[in-house]
């Protein structure tokens, strides 16, 4: 193997690096064609229930894009069967969820996890990339407990949110005790992934942009407190992300995390402007890897450029990979990140 490369963890926690780091949500699977050929035989589901096989899916966006760290396959669903959830990932759809969350009485039937014996296969895959076939560093991930309530209130995905923020409004005993279990599920969760070798945590907050800062002081900020504040004692690198939540970048940059995540709705400059100081992560829009090589270039460069004014920025898109990106494509711009910001 070669030498380990430990650039990103450097980023991560603020430290200068010689480049500009980056890796990309969703680099495993979506637009890869080996990928797509095991698509054929088999699910989301079935492919992470197989240690050697999500290893392989895991590994093949570093080896062919060469990014510096890998990310572990697999869905912010997965847990969710160990606590009681019935979820399905539907082609087309995302995750459906037949036994949504109506009342308390629903929420107080939930289990807890016990990752050894419930996701033993997560925390294998895991084992085997890191003790024998990465030279990167693996990021692990949880959803965050309102993104993953939204599925399992909603019973799948939506565009609005109405019953999560119904039950939320209407019934704040259940919300929170909701949010309690979740936060319990999350923190047990991702510290077995970091006892097998995770080296980062994502916590993907992906909905919670649907509501506004004052909601999210009350109702989800003092959860995310507490499951931070857990998780650093595993002393890895935590960060945080979500979709059109810019307005809670302030309050994201409260939160004991290392990294913000940011979409392309606000840019690295605007978001230093708000005097967040945490390192940050983004964040081209995954459209533009669709438009003419030089068109990605220049807002590529201005990425780079806006990250580089602070010693922490890790290259990613706003969001993940689509399946229209082709691999060659997300190869070009790994070479083109790496050497720009070299200059």
């Amino acid at each position: 193997m070669t030498k380990f490369n430990d650039t990103i963890l450097k980023a991560f926690r603020g430290e200068e690096t010689d480049y500009t780091p980056v890796w990309y949500m969703r680099q495993a699977g979506r637009s890869q064609k080996e990928y797509r050929e095991l698509k054929k035989k088999y699910s989301l589901f079935e492919i992470t229930h197989q240690p050697e096989l999500c290893a392989y899916v895991t590994r093949l966006p570093v080896e062919m894009y060469n990014v510096d760290a890998a990310v572990l396959y697999k869905d912010i669903m997965s847990p969710l069967p160990a606590i009681g959830v019935d979820v399905e990932i539907k082609s087309g759809i995302g995750p459906v969820i037949d036994n949504p969350i109506t009342s308390k009485a629903d929420i107080d039937k939930l289990g807890t996890i016990d990752p050894e014996s419930d996701v033993p296969y997560v925390l294998e895959t895991i084992r085997l990339l890191t003790k024998e076939q990465l030279n990167v560093p693996m990021i692990g991930f949880s959803g965050a407990p309102f993104t993953l309530a939204s599925y399992m209130i909603e019973g799948g995905p939506s565009k609005n949110y109405h019953k999560t923020k119904a039950l939320m409004y209407s019934d704040p005993k259940a919300w929170f005790a909701l949010m309690d279990k979740l936060a319990d599920m999350t923190i047990t969760y991702v510290e077995a992934q970091v006892k097998a070798g995770a080296q980062a945590i994502q916590i993907f907050d992906s909905w919670v942009g649907a509501l506004n800062v004052t909601d999210y002081r009350k109702y989800i900020k003092p959860i995310m407190e507490r499951i931070f504040f857990e998780l650093r004692k595993n002393d890895v690198p935590l960060i945080i992300f979500g979709v059109g939540a810019s307005h809670l970048i302030k309050e994201w940059n409260d939160l004991p995390v290392d990294v913000i995540g940011l979409d392309w709705r606000l840019s690295i400059s605007e978001a230093r402007q708000l005097d967040v100081t945490k390192a940050l992560q983004g964040n081209l829009d995954p459209a533009f890897l669709l438009a003419d090589w030089n068109v990605v270039e220049e807002k590529t460069k201005q990425i780079i450029d806006e990250g580089k004014q602070h010693p922490s920025h890790i290259f990613n898109l706003g969001h993940g990979v689509t399946p229209e990106i082709s691999p060659a494509r997300l190869k070009q711009l790994t070479e083109f990140v790496h050497s720009y910001s070299k200059r």
